[in-house]
């Protein structure tokens, strides 16, 4: 079904390494020979079967980001470090060292090649906006030339790249499973996905969900929870996370052909807010 995938992302702090694993596993190992972040060259034997999700992140002054924010398009105010002060770039040197093998470094134009007239959708909350905008700058820094388009309409905002039919999107929909509004309030359906017709027809989704379930006060978004013919004021909001996870997960078997569209899934997020 889904890959759990390990990342962190940071509303304020953004960079191109929250990735790293989305891309490695999207981006294949169809290649005999890799060059790596850290300069040297790995057969492809010795990628193939090495378990990308276990590692940590590891400092190395070596390292160059894939893209320079003061030069990409697409990153908003609240996204861009240095433009908002940050003294420091260090956190730019960090990457992501599995520990059986090293990371194939990041070709977008190889990615683009492997994408051609492919559709990839992120569909979560702001964790997934910064996956979108660090993979559509990745892109956009390979081929800084070539024409795109970048908009947004409701909760859908698309970057396209004409030159080879490859579209990266991001869908806004932070707890997978749907919200109504109904004259008691606002009910989180823990049994009920909707918009599921909107995933349908991307060669690679990736799904996240998890920050907004911890929600409360004034930062919960909903009133009431409903599972089934029970609906409740209260309850413990993990349980609601795995029930919703759960109909999820069933919709992704019911419904997507996995030979041909390949999914992830990423929970947990870094608590972004100050």
């Amino acid at each position: 079904m889904a890959a759990w995938l390990g990342l962190w992302g940071s509303y304020h702090c953004f960079t191109a390494v929250s990735l790293s694993l989305v891309i490695v596993l999207v981006h294949g190992v169809d290649n005999a020979i890799y060059s790596f972040n850290i300069g040297h060259e790995v057969k492809r034997n010795q990628v193939k079967n090495c378990d990308f999700f276990q590692g940590s992140w590891v400092f190395d002054n070596s390292f160059n980001p894939l893209y320079d924010s003061s030069s990409c398009p697409f990153i908003g105010g609240g996204f861009d470090c240095q433009k908002n002060g940050r003294p420091d770039q260090n956190y730019l040197k960090y990457r992501w060292q599995p520990h059986g093998c090293d990371l194939p470094r990041f070709n977008g134009i190889d990615f683009l090649e492997k994408h051609r007239n492919k559709k990839i959708l992120f569909v979560g909350d702001s964790l997934s906006n910064n996956m979108w905008r660090s993979l559509i700058c990745m892109l956009h820094s390979a081929v800084p030339n070539s024409d795109y388009t970048f908009g947004s309409r409701g909760s859908l905002s698309t970057f396209s790249l004409p030159e080879y039919g490859v579209s990266v999107n991001w869908l806004k929909n932070g707890f997978l499973v749907d919200m109504g509004y109904e004259k008691i309030g606002k009910v989180l359906k823990l049994d009920s996905i909707s918009a599921g017709s909107q995933w349908l027809g991307a060669d690679v989704l990736i799904f996240n969900s998890y920050h907004w379930w911890t929600h409360s006060g004034r930062l919960q978004t909903w009133d009431y929870f409903r599972f089934g013919h029970k609906t409740v004021k209260e309850m413990d909001h993990m349980e609601a996370y795995k029930i919703a996870m759960t109909t999820w997960g069933n919709w992704v078997d019911k419904n997507i052909d996995t030979s041909k569209t390949r999914v992830f899934f990423q929970g947990v997020a870094a608590v972004h807010l100050k």
